[in-house]
């Protein structure tokens, strides 16, 4: 793929990322807020978990279309109108009070923020070359993390200090501040826009049939389970295994996502030093980072025994290292074996298949709790999902096989 020399291809990764941040941002907020409006609201453990699942399962329908919205309209406008929405939904969470009216708020930010990972991706896929891209990948992979990290310790002080309401309206207001400075930078034009215009065009139904894309929906249903658990139950494990209140929880769910940012840059990291100083294939690179980070992820029900929340915290914190470390992965791997022009699309739909798994993990979770099963079963999930989902990749994929950056053929169907 022909490079890119204008240094604000890197601008343009900057705000990428700034805008995945306030997404984390927008997101976590109810989560490290639950305490507050569980007493204020007299909310159950199902009806916030209906709420998170809302928000999961608008994510996931709209993932099947922000991929293809992406493709088609470009970064510039199509990223515009996704943060610029659900700024707005977040802002809408300050005027709810019924479980009703979390769950549309939730439901509307869900669908708005599921461009931010076709976005990402299709960014790294567009402006920089394979070795590059796995460094931009992992550099994509901190931004939720850097989300996460300044969320607890920022969230909880604002709504002390002013309030849950002006809480919504302070963080969704950053994001409408966002859409005018990228409306206002001249965004690089994509190398070979008009090539990729005038290439045929892939419909679903062949990515359907292709084995590669299978091997990118059960990569992500297997692990993003495990993410969006954590993320909007993870103040809650504080709260109700090691008696945290919301102005204490900050600190050790910092340190959590802490790790899991370095998770991201070690996932980003390890197979492009494989690849580029080491020699290895990218199917040898690549398979052998997953291996490392699904079998550091195997002690994570271990927390549930313990009597510190900082040692649950360090367990957590290895946990989401892993978790980051081999999603970084899934996001490089479909960036190998698919082309620029369809990669939106391709992980799009990958997205959707991961958000369903996590709507369906956190309803387990909700009725876990509401039955007194607590978290140990979601925890012998998070152990064993990642090594299940490299065995089915390795299944799908024996070979993986990077495209030709150069070559502007179309996607070759895999079935068999």
């Amino acid at each position: 793929m022909a490079q890119i020399a204008d240094k604000r291809r890197w601008l343009v990764v900057g705000l990428v990322f700034v805008a995945i941040v306030l997404n984390y941002v927008d997101r976590q907020i109810l989560a490290l807020l639950k305490p507050t409006l569980q007493l204020e609201f007299d909310w159950t453990d199902r009806d916030y978990s209906h709420m998170a699942s809302a928000f999961q399962f608008a994510a996931a329908l709209a993932f099947l279309g922000t991929g293809w919205f992406i493709d088609r309209v470009g970064l510039r406008w199509g990223f515009a109108i996704g943060v610029g929405v659900w700024s707005l939904a977040g802002m809408a969470h300050a005027f709810a009070t019924t479980v009703s009216g979390f769950v549309a708020s939730r439901a509307v930010l869900g669908a708005a923020e599921s461009i931010g990972t076709p976005a990402a991706v299709k960014t790294a896929a567009t402006y920089f070359n394979a070795k590059e891209r796995s460094f931009v990948l992992g550099l994509g992979g901190i931004a939720p993390n850097v989300g996460a990290i300044l969320t607890p310790l920022l969230i909880p002080l604002m709504a002390l200090m002013w309030g849950w309401q002006a809480t919504f309206l302070i963080a969704g207001g950053l994001g409408l501040v966002w859409v005018v400075v990228w409306l206002m930078v001249r965004i690089p034009e994509q190398p070979n826009a008009e090539r990729d215009a005038a290439a045929p065009k892939i419909a679903w139904s062949s990515l359907l049939r292709d084995r590669r894309q299978w091997a990118v929906i059960l990569g992500k249903a297997l692990t993003d389970q495990v993410w969006w658990f954590l993320l909007f139950f993870m103040p809650d494990l504080f709260h109700r295994l090691f008696g945290l209140t919301q102005g204490t929880l900050g600190l050790p769910v910092a340190f959590v996502y802490f790790m899991a940012a370095l998770g991201g840059i070690t996932g980003g990291y390890l197979p492009s030093y494989l690849m580029g100083r080491r020699g290895w294939t990218v199917n040898a690179a690549r398979k052998t980072t997953m291996l490392i980070y699904a079998l550091l992820i195997l002690p994570v029900p271990l927390l549930v025994g313990v009597d510190s929340a900082w040692v649950a915290a360090m367990i957590l914190g290895l946990a989401l290292f892993a978790h980051q470390g081999f999603s970084t992965n899934i996001f490089g791997l479909t960036t190998d074996v698919f082309p620029a022009r369809i990669v939106g699309s391709a992980i799009g739909i990958g997205a959707f298949a991961g958000n369903l798994s996590g709507m369906a993990m956190i309803e387990f979770a909700g009725w876990s709790l509401d039955t007194g099963r607590g978290y140990l079963p979601m925890m012998l999930v998070c152990a064993g999902t990642y090594l299940v989902a490299l065995a089915a990749i390795h299944l799908i994929l024996p070979r993986i096989v990077a495209v030709d950056e150069e070559e502007d053929g179309e996607v070759q169907v895999l079935a068999h």
